[in-house]
């Protein structure tokens, strides 16, 4: 099994989602260790959340599965009806299709770190809970709710 050099991984600051909605997400840092080690069936990410900052917009899965497990650090789940604290330790599974939008909150003072493993499904879509947007894999534009794209997308 190849090492892979996480120094060496580029990182990324911020999300792909078009203005204003990208606000919250400006600073978290993700690593895409899985594409490092030339993983195509499931995605791993390591991700930096600064205090302040949102995962992502709170969302769900058609197709896909999703599971984070926090290494450093505390972040707050926030699902459809309850906010969970996890810490350094804790995870979380995310079911395909559940319907249930869910995100993290870093409200702690310091970094949080987590790696977010999820499947690569071609059929999934990505629906946002609170917000109009939703993104399909296939082409992994960010859209309206009733497919219409937004200007900067």
């Amino acid at each position: 099994m190849p090492k892979i050099e996480i120094v060496a991984v580029p990182a990324r600051m911020g999300s792909g989602y078009p203005a204003p909605f990208n606000t919250p997400c400006a600073d978290r840092i993700r690593k895409r260790l899985g594409n490092a080690g030339g993983l195509s069936d499931f995605g791993v990410n390591l991700m930096r959340l600064p205090p302040g900052n949102w995962s992502s917009q709170r969302h769900w899965h058609s197709h896909e599965d999703e599971f984070v497990y926090l290494l450093e650090g505390e972040v707050v789940l926030i699902e459809e009806d309850a906010e969970t604290v996890l810490r350094a330790g804790d995870c979380a599974a995310f079911p395909k299709g559940s319907g249930n939008g869910h995100h993290m909150i870093n409200r702690s003072d310091a970094v949080a770190v987590y790696l977010e493993i999820g499947s690569r499904s071609p059929d999934d879509l990505t629906t946002c809970s609170d917000i109009d947007m939703m993104s399909a894999n296939s082409d992994g534009r960010f859209v309206h709710k009733d497919g219409t794209p937004y200007p900067d997308a």
